[in-house]
């Protein structure tokens, strides 16, 4: 494939990462950041020394805090900021001519789910009302157990691009096609998103299980993957009640796979967190969801499973699902239980 012009909209390390894996194909990437600072060490040092340090950058890739700048006359563009900041950011690149006329190829890195006036949508759903006619059923949405630590490097990450359109699905396929990335099509569009979504919050949980674990006589690998399992089945009962189609995706890697590296990873944020949950007591600063949530930036990093599980908890109730996980984790983010209570009761009465 010929070389391609790439913008990313959201300079975190995801976003990073894939910039990275583009310029090692030869390809040249701008990504958008918000902050000069980290603008400046991107283009001067060769390093997002913020969200993605001690990992250098090609100089193929290079960083502007001009949205518009970074949008425009892109072959490609990758929406990557995170859920909270996503629909502004899209808002800002609206009147870009390229993306006016439809003439660029939209791919969506962002997990998570965006808050409506009907209940929590997800983010391929919400961003066909934004942009462009020209783009309903056209977005490719691309998630995969796929941490950017290893994606920068080269080391071996399989990905899922989800679309409508196969055809738009294939030429990202060809984009991504560089040494270190395996890239597969699918064609649900909601499961693969439930998949990327969902599994934060499972990986929170087992991050403090994980925590637990390190001191207890009673909990140990085995039961990390019976609460592996019993995550997955909650995944796949809301992609199912969502509109999810194809029951692989819930076995294939944008469900398990993703699943089990969110899980275990030394890299994962939300595994992170809920280590900090029991270690740090990190909730202590926080009067319940709402109040992390709005200030989730003192966190230091960003548990998107955080975010994420407020939102799993209203579909939960709108489809009256039962997720004992998810609406447990919800508990004790809103600060209605203690993480050490839930743990054993779900883990030793079932």
């Amino acid at each position: 494939m010929e070389i391609q012009k790439v913008g990313i909209i959201g300079s975190g390390a995801w976003g990073t990462g894939v910039a990275q894996a583009l310029a090692r194909g030869g390809n040249s990437v701008q990504l958008y950041t918000h902050s000069a600072d980290l603008a400046e060490a991107i283009n001067s040092l060769h390093e997002n020394t913020k969200y993605l340090p001690g990992y250098p950058l090609s100089e193929n890739v290079t960083a502007s805090c001009d949205i518009a700048d970074v949008a425009a006359d892109k072959d490609f563009l990758f929406l990557a900021s995170p859920s909270l900041y996503l629909i502004q950011n899209v808002k800002r690149i609206l009147n870009v001519p390229s993306i006016a006329r439809g003439r660029t190829n939209i791919g969506i890195l962002t997990k998570g789910f965006i808050p409506s006036d009907d209940g929590p949508k997800l983010l391929v759903e919400t961003l066909e009302d934004l942009l462009p006619e020209c783009f309903r059923h056209n977005l490719v949405y691309i998630a995969g157990p796929s941490h950017a630590e290893e994606v920068a490097v080269g080391k071996l990450t399989g990905l899922i691009a989800a679309s409508e359109n196969p055809h738009n699905a294939i030429m990202f396929r060809k984009l991504l096609r560089v040494p270190g990335l395996m890239v597969y099509s699918s064609f649900d569009v909601i499961g693969v998103q439930i998949c990327a979504a969902v599994k934060n919050v499972i990986a929170i949980v087992y991050g403090a299980l994980d925590a637990v674990a390190e001191d207890s006589d009673i909990f140990g690998d085995n039961a990390e993957s019976l609460l592996l399992a019993a995550g997955l089945n909650e995944i796949q009962t809301i992609g199912f009640a969502m509109g999810a189609t194809h029951a692989e995706t819930f076995t294939s890697i944008s469900g398990v796979g993703d699943l089990d590296v969110s899980c275990k990873s030394k890299y994962g944020r939300n595994r992170r967190f809920g280590h900090d949950i029991i270690k740090t007591d990190i909730l202590s600063k926080f009067k319940n969801l709402d109040d992390l949530i709005e200030n989730i930036s003192s966190v230091g990093y960003l548990p998107e499973g955080a975010v994420a599980c407020k939102y799993v908890y209203q579909i939960a109730r709108k489809h009256n699902l039962k997720l004992t996980i998810c609406n447990g984790l919800y508990r004790i983010l809103n600060r209605e239980i203690e993480p050490e209570d839930f743990l054993t009761d779900l883990l030793m009465r079932g």
